[in-house]
């Protein structure tokens, strides 16, 4: 009989063990073997135990969590029949109930992320409403893709300035929020910035072709920071008497399924700032600042 074990360690993007119970599949890729665990208890190390070792060792593992997105990846046991494996699990926007977010103003959230919502007064659909107002009327998709746009804006420096100054400094006005995007009026100065940045490695240049500009602007052109997963993409519009225009967003770019390994992500459209929320926390160890809540009644809230 395989008496083989792999040492289980199921964790959310903070590092902290998942609650729920899991069910675990695995595939051994060269016998006939595909023992499943299921209704695990995982938020302690779990030992999965009878399974075959090197050179039959190599399993296809799945995990599947009702809040979470299914991963799967490769797993070996060593000839010593004492494997390992930690699988990270990214929440799954569909199961999200709701997000707690800071309040406005809080300082958990750059300032000049306030400032911007104050002087955002022209809002689509969101007209009249600035600072405070306009926060707190914004719905949680939308919510979480502002405190994700102005988490990585504010990150992304321009060091060749002196002094240095963020993305987000040049941001003037916003005059659409969706929750993967947003639109912009922008001090001119940071076109001339990012297009500088090329030669330090910030951005890069990529096709502006997908964007469409807003009434009354042209395309210009579009940059993308060269992070492996979660891009900050500025595409800019320009517009009469020298005014200047810009769509922010986050770019995925496959991202998700390269870090997560998620099984049938299939995304149809835009990405789901849920999803982002996720990458910057994994990838770049850049907290946005706000929770998402997967049980109500348990008051259980996840990364």
């Amino acid at each position: 009989m395989p008496d083989g074990t792999l040492s289980l360690k199921v964790l959310d993007v903070f590092g902290q063990p998942v609650t729920e119970r899991v069910d675990v599949f695995l595939k051994n890729q060269t016998l006939s073997d595909a023992p499943a665990f299921r209704d695990l208890d995982v938020s302690q190390t779990r030992s999965l135990t009878g399974l075959n070792v090197f050179p039959n060792g190599n399993y296809r593992i799945e995990l599947d969590a009702l809040s979470y997105h299914t991963v799967s990846r490769f797993v070996n046991i060593p000839p010593d029949g004492d494997g390992e494996v930690t699988i990270t699990l990214p929440i799954n926007p569909k199961k999200v109930l709701r997000i707690t977010a800071p309040e406005f103003g809080d300082a958990s959230v750059p300032k000049d992320a306030w400032d911007l919502l104050t002087r955002s007064d022209n809002v689509l659909n969101f007209e009249g409403k600035t600072g405070r107002a306009l926060y707190d009327a914004l719905d949680d998709i939308r919510k979480a893709g502002f405190l994700n746009l102005v988490a990585k804006a504010n990150r992304t420096r321009f060091t060749d300035l002196t002094p240095a100054r963020t993305v987000l400094s040049f941001i003037q006005k916003i005059s659409e929020l969706r929750g993967d995007r947003f639109f912009a009026a922008v001090d001119n100065a940071v076109r001339s910035a990012t297009i500088n940045s090329i030669h330090d490695d910030l951005f890069h240049e990529v096709s502006e072709l997908l964007h469409t500009p807003p009434m009354g602007f042209v395309k210009d052109r579009s940059f993308k920071t060269l992070d492996h997963y979660g891009n900050l993409q500025l595409s800019f519009f320009k517009g009469p008497d020298g005014a200047e225009s810009v769509d922010m967003d986050i770019d995925d770019a496959q991202g998700f399924d390269h870090i997560f390994q998620v099984v049938g992500n299939l995304f149809g459209g835009p990405t789901h700032p849920y999803n982002i929320h996720e990458i910057l926390i994994a990838s770049q160890e850049l907290d946005p600042g706000y929770r998402v809540v997967l049980h109500e009644t348990a008051g259980v809230a996840a990364a």
